[in-house]
């Protein structure tokens, strides 16, 4: 286990850094991207003094991934999938629809070695706008779909509670996606005995999981943007018409997400190694964790800042 005492918070020029990645060659390495609420795409030098702009998706973008040539894959709530080269600017949409639906809240994603791209639309009911009205009513309306190499698009596992973050196991046996709704993470088989079978790499999470990564310890960080809170579990199996009627409630009276910092990893058996869980005034509701050589970084779906601790 480890207990960082410290962080370390990096202001960007712009609200909710809610992912982060990090670069791995090239003039990028030791780099940090994240994406804010006004659909800016940042790039955050190695040791955090120079933050420059390098893309604008026009959406809200999320997740963020690397791809093998350098550009990165952004999953943007309202633009769906995208390919977005920092060098340039550029954007090239991957994704936006399945089945001749648009997605309506997608996610987050990661990338296989084969080119399979595994993302998270997180309701087919509500936006990124209205997360608490999927969370709270628990529509059970999440998807994890997969992007194939050669183009073909399809829903691989759907009735989840709030898909959200997707992470491969290290030997691509399996994909995880956390379901934020149910405090799990679902382990889909892709290889083996067990191919096509579903089952949890982890249930009964201390709180709410979103954003989940490998990170270069070979580990699946687990992000706990709120620990668990009761009256939404109660409310979560309540009558619909409760469930609803809370969402509609001013937003002072509504739960909120409690002002911690905490991050989880596991092996792909499932077992616990690391609980990462710092007190801290500066920085809270971590939603995207990437660990790299020892440092593991934190976005904020609320903050206009990146985070990192050192292991």
């Amino acid at each position: 286990m480890s207990t960082p005492t410290s962080i370390t918070v990096i202001q960007v020029p712009g609200p909710g850094a809610e992912d982060v990645v990090v670069g791995t060659t090239g003039p990028d390495e030791g780099a940090v991207f994240t994406g804010t609420e006004d659909g800016m795409i940042f790039r955050i030098s190695h040791d955090g003094r120079q933050i420059t702009r390098v893309a604008d998706t026009g959406g809200r973008p999320l997740g963020i991934e690397l791809l093998p040539d350098g550009r990165l894959l952004v999953c943007d709530a309202h633009a769906g999938l995208l390919r977005v080269d920092p060098r340039t600017g550029g954007l090239e949409t991957l994704a936006d629809s399945v089945e001749g639906l648009p997605f309506v809240f997608c996610n987050n994603a990661a990338v296989a070695t084969d080119g399979d791209i595994w993302f998270s639309d997180s309701s087919t009911l509500f936006g990124v706008e209205r997360w608490k009205d999927d969370f709270v009513q628990d529509t059970r309306t999440g998807r994890l779909l997969r992007l194939s190499a050669d183009g073909a698009l399809e829903v691989v596992l759907d009735g989840l509670a709030f898909a959200n973050g997707v992470a491969l196991a290290g030997d691509g046996s399996f994909v995880a996606v956390a379901e934020t709704g149910a405090r799990t993470v679902v382990r889909h088989w892709l290889t083996g005995e067990r191919a096509g079978q579903r089952d949890f790499l982890v249930q009964d999470l201390p709180g709410y999981p979103d954003n989940i990564a490998r990170g270069s310890d070979g580990l699946i960080w687990v992000t706990i943007a709120s620990p668990t809170d009761p009256l939404v579990e109660r409310l979560q199996t309540g009558p619909m018409m409760l469930r609803r009627a809370a969402t509609r409630l001013p937003e002072a009276l509504q739960p909120k997400p409690k002002r911690t910092v905490r991050v989880q990893a596991y092996d792909d058996s499932g077992a616990l190694v690391h609980d990462v869980d710092v007190e801290t005034p500066d920085f809270h509701m971590v939603t995207g964790v990437r660990e790299h050589d020892g440092r593991v970084w934190l976005g904020s779906l609320h903050e206009p800042a990146v985070a990192f601790v050192d292991l």
